[in-house]
């Protein structure tokens, strides 16, 4: 058996963050909306469900067509059976990852992002499957005090810390 791997750059809008997962069952398509929109008032998303078996279609639910389109677009690129794709606007992962990791469907999450990611990817004569990511870039060195202190502040600006 001949095993090909490669690296899939993920695009989607500027400004978005993307959760790309693993999942058994096309009732993932109207479970994860279900999350989305109890969790995160206002929240605008595009979910792309690569199907596994029977017509193995591309699967989409959303409430922006940008983002179903990239999100369409991700799940091509990667086009890893079981696989979706869902990228989110006016919402972070932080407040809906929990849920969607608690959903029965949900067997796995490979990443949830707003930096540049890739998919790596394995191929055999059977389909392709994700086996890992490439989530932004390398460390370039160790915080400092100064580094430690705005790192808080940031936290606390943005409202994901008290005080």
């Amino acid at each position: 058996m001949n095993i090909v791997t490669e690296a899939v750059q993920l695009k989607w809008e500027e400004d978005c963050n993307i959760i790309v997962g693993q999942s058994h069952f096309i009732k993932t398509v109207e479970d994860i909306p279900e999350i989305l929109i109890s969790s995160v008032p206002g929240i605008e998303y595009g979910l792309a469900f690569n199907e596994a078996s029977g017509p193995c279609l591309i699967r989409t639910e959303g409430n922006n067509d940008k983002l179903i389109s990239e999100a369409v677009e991700c799940a091509s690129s990667v086009a890893a059976g079981h696989t979706f794709f869902l990228i989110i606007k006016n919402g972070y992962p932080i407040n809906v990852l929990n849920q969607i990791k608690n959903c029965q469907e949900v067997v796995s999450v490979f990443a949830a992002t707003a930096n540049p990611l890739q998919v790596l990817v394995a191929e055999t004569d059977q389909g392709r499957g994700i086996v890992g990511v490439v989530d932004g870039f390398s460390p370039k060195g160790v915080e400092k005090e100064e580094d430690k202190a705005e790192r808080k502040k940031l936290l606390r600006t943005i409202g994901y810390k008290i005080g």
